[in-house]
Protein backbone atom coordinates (compact mmCIF):
# COMPACT_ATOMS: atom_id res chain seq x y z
CA UNK A 1 0.00 0.00 0.00
CA UNK A 2 1.35 3.41 -0.94
CA UNK A 3 -0.36 5.26 1.93
CA UNK A 4 1.53 5.16 5.24
CA UNK A 5 1.63 6.84 8.64
CA UNK A 6 5.10 7.58 10.00
CA UNK A 7 6.04 8.42 13.58
CA UNK A 8 9.30 10.33 13.80
CA UNK A 9 11.15 12.13 16.56
CA UNK A 10 12.11 15.71 15.69
CA UNK A 11 15.10 17.80 16.77
CA UNK A 12 13.20 19.03 19.84
CA UNK A 13 12.58 15.46 20.99
CA UNK A 14 8.87 15.54 20.13
CA UNK A 15 7.06 12.79 18.24
CA UNK A 16 5.30 13.83 15.03
CA UNK A 17 3.01 11.80 12.82
CA UNK A 18 3.07 12.29 9.08
CA UNK A 19 0.81 10.74 6.48
CA UNK A 20 2.59 10.04 3.22
CA UNK A 21 1.64 8.79 -0.22
CA UNK A 22 4.39 7.48 -2.50
CA UNK A 23 6.99 9.27 -0.39
CA UNK A 24 5.16 12.62 -0.53
CA UNK A 25 4.08 14.14 2.78
CA UNK A 26 0.35 14.88 2.67
CA UNK A 27 0.01 16.21 6.22
CA UNK A 28 1.69 16.09 9.61
CA UNK A 29 0.60 16.62 13.19
CA UNK A 30 1.74 18.82 16.01
CA UNK A 31 4.54 17.52 18.22
CA UNK A 32 3.70 15.10 21.03
CA UNK A 33 5.78 14.45 24.13
CA UNK A 34 5.21 10.68 24.03
CA UNK A 35 5.02 8.06 21.30
CA UNK A 36 1.73 6.77 22.75
CA UNK A 37 0.17 10.20 22.19
CA UNK A 38 1.32 10.11 18.57
CA UNK A 39 -0.25 6.66 18.17
CA UNK A 40 -3.48 8.01 19.70
CA UNK A 41 -3.46 10.75 17.05
CA UNK A 42 -3.29 8.10 14.32
CA UNK A 43 -6.18 6.20 15.93
CA UNK A 44 -8.23 9.41 16.06
CA UNK A 45 -7.55 10.20 12.39
CA UNK A 46 -8.53 6.67 11.34
CA UNK A 47 -11.70 6.79 13.46
CA UNK A 48 -12.91 10.31 12.66
CA UNK A 49 -11.40 11.09 9.26
CA UNK A 50 -13.66 9.02 6.99
CA UNK A 51 -16.79 10.72 8.31
CA UNK A 52 -15.35 14.25 8.34
CA UNK A 53 -17.31 16.96 6.61
CA UNK A 54 -15.84 18.61 3.52
CA UNK A 55 -16.12 22.42 3.61
CA UNK A 56 -15.64 24.06 0.21
CA UNK A 57 -14.90 27.74 0.72
CA UNK A 58 -13.93 28.45 -2.89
Amino acid sequence: MAHKFFIRKDKRGEFRVSFEYNGEKIFFTEGYSSKSSAKNAIDSILKNGPAAEVVDEA
